[in-house]
């Protein structure tokens, strides 16, 4: 019997539509091609434009890591202090990513499944001088997101020195955001809301993210040099590393279909469909991985009901086989749960999709559940808006 591959519903990559693989699978060309060339810089001057940045876009070719340092090297010399806020593992990634760098730095850690506060920042920077702060807007190991919009109002009232670093690889095109917030670094990459293949990291540096780079003295890394890059993103025919040409394609494209459905309608429908995941995941006896109320648009970690005993990754693979790809926890909650990834470009029939395969893969598991209890409860989600 033929068999569709399984929907990605991982936290990334994410499942990828016809139009964005189409402009992938365009004929690859020079990046010094004059359609590039100014379809690359339409896309830049959109980033910008969109998420209201006072500086520049970046496009590398790299991953969400690669976007991560980059971030903080520009930023950060070896005089300054740096407060790294962590949700989970992608915030221990940043801890790890400035103890090699040998950055001077401290620490705020959150529990499993709960957020840092903003009074935690508060009394952290009112105790201690800081010049840098690095946070993660949603944390992918627990499907938590840190209340940006309040910390950056907190930060321009109480702390406005402070430069302000945002790992947004799960957040960006997903989640409300935009740069005159007063954020001065926000980073992502391509396979999470942008809906694209794996390969690009995208970074936003406002003006203030600029200067402190030029005041700084040379890097001791190359590939990752705002001062490298800038010269290409402000005129594109120029090079410093080859552009990932059938990605620009792609992101071009992904950005069309962005600006076509409009930001705004984008966070609320990220909201709208997290809600009817939570909601039937629920009515499938799985608890939430985190407090509600702190809960992402964007990723929901699923925990196994009490007396469901079964290995996780057995679990999984029965999903799997019921045509749906879901993600393993990490850390705390490794072999507890699973991770949906549920951002870019998706819709209600992908989502339906979903649900019943792990509501099929719970009832072969032996868990005690009526049929249609989460398909019911999205269903209704859905249709009560």
């Amino acid at each position: 019997m033929y068999k569709r591959n399984p929907y990605v519903m991982v936290p990334g990559p994410t499942p990828v539509v016809r139009s964005i693989q189409d402009a992938m699978g365009r004929e690859t060309v020079s990046f010094h091609d004059p359609r590039l060339v100014s379809e690359f810089k339409t896309l830049i001057d959109d980033l910008i434009s969109l998420w209201r940045c006072d500086g520049i876009a970046f496009i590398v070719a790299g991953s969400g890591t690669m976007a991560m340092e980059m971030g903080i090297v520009n930023v950060a010399s070896n005089d300054d202090r740096v407060l790294v806020c962590s949700n989970g593992y992608f915030g221990d990634r940043y801890i790890n990513i400035c103890s090699r760098r040998g950055f001077k730095m401290d620490t705020l850690k959150a529990q499993w499944g709960k957020t840092v506060t903003v009074d935690e920042v508060d009394r952290k920077l009112g105790e201690e001088k800081f010049d840098i702060l690095v946070l993660t807007h949603v944390e992918t190991s627990t499907g938590v997101e840190f209340p940006l919009r309040e910390l950056t109002k907190m930060m321009r009232a109480k702390h406005p020195d402070v430069i302000i670093v945002v790992d947004g690889v799960a957040s960006m095109g997903g989640v409300e955001f935009y740069m005159d917030w007063g954020v001065d670094v926000m980073l992502t990459c391509s396979q999470k809301c942008f809906g694209i293949s794996p390969g690009l990291g995208i970074l936003w540096a406002g003006k203030r993210a600029i200067e402190k780079r030029r005041s700084m003295p040379p890097l001791n890394a190359s590939y990752v040099d705002f001062e490298n890059w800038i010269p290409v993103m402000e005129d594109t025919v120029k090079y410093w590393g080859t552009p990932a040409v059938n990605l620009i394609w792609a992101l071009s494209e992904s950005v069309r279909i962005i600006k076509e459905e409009g930001l705004e309608n984008r966070f609320k429908r990220h909201r709208f469909y997290a809600r009817a995941i939570r909601d039937s995941l629920s009515a499938m006896g799985f608890a939430p991985g985190c407090e509600l109320e702190a809960a992402s648009p964007t990723v929901s970690v699923a925990l196994y009901p009490e007396g469901f005993v079964i290995d996780d990754a057995t679990f999984r693979d029965t999903v799997y086989d019921e045509g749906v790809h879901i993600a393993g926890c990490f850390g705390y909650f490794a072999g507890k749960g699973f991770r949906v990834g549920h951002m870019g470009n998706i819709d209600p029939h992908i989502l339906v999709s979903t649900i019943a395969a792990i509501e099929r893969a719970s009832i072969r598991c032996g868990h005690k559940i009526e049929p249609g209890a989460g398909l019911a409860a999205l269903q209704r989600a859905l249709l009560e808006g």
